[in-house]
């Protein structure tokens, strides 16, 4: 009897086998040293790892025999995306940097022209940002010898000094109104 009423078909299964969550848990010290040796980061690794676990986490149910093989593959394709999000970030930053350096020599009337309100608002930021703005903007040190001088590479030293400038400004914003949104030079706000 084949149609018998009683019978009813196995429902589809919805969650991973308890066999392959357990082979991927078992070896989840091996994936994180994989990683980890791919990207030369604990960190980098970690988020790599979850990211790549999260994302599959509905496949799962699909595994069987080949669990761990499965997931040193999914590893792999993960270890490539950040490989590749790092190389674009960095060629951002680097040509960042190197306009940075481009931008040739101040303008000396400018920058004798510039608010002091300026100086001042500087001393409110954090000390890191403060230090860069001091000495890439008004001592006029390069980037990459800032970067050498507090120990950092020329890419973070990019970042950092484009994050004063963007702290910087919301400070002046704050402080000057309208006066700092339309350039003004002559600049008679009130202090701090």
């Amino acid at each position: 009897m084949s149609d018998h009423p009683t019978e009813s078909p196995e429902p589809p299964e919805t969650a991973p086998s308890s066999e392959v969550v357990a082979a991927l848990v078992a070896n989840h010290r091996e994936f994180l040293a994989f990683v980890e040796r791919r990207v030369g980061s604990r960190d980098a690794a970690e988020e790599i790892l979850q990211a790549a676990l999260v994302k599959n986490l509905d496949k799962l149910d699909t595994i069987r025999d080949t669990a761990i093989g499965w997931f040193y593959t999914v590893l792999r394709n993960a270890i490539t995306d950040h490989h590749r999000r790092t190389a674009v970030a960095d060629k951002r930053l680097e040509s960042y940097a190197t306009d940075l350096e481009a931008t040739g020599p101040r303008d000396e009337e400018l920058h004798a022209v510039v608010c002091k309100c300026v100086g001042e608002l500087a001393t409110t930021l954090k000390p890191e940002y403060a230090d860069a703005l001091r000495q890439i903007e008004i001592e006029g040190i390069s980037v990459k010898d800032y970067a050498d001088q507090v120990g950092i590479s020329s890419n973070n030293a990019g970042v950092r000094v484009f994050r004063a400038r963007e702290a910087l400004r919301k400070q002046v914003a704050r402080s000057c109104g309208t006066c700092a949104e339309h350039g003004c030079l002559d600049c008679t706000c009130s202090r701090l």
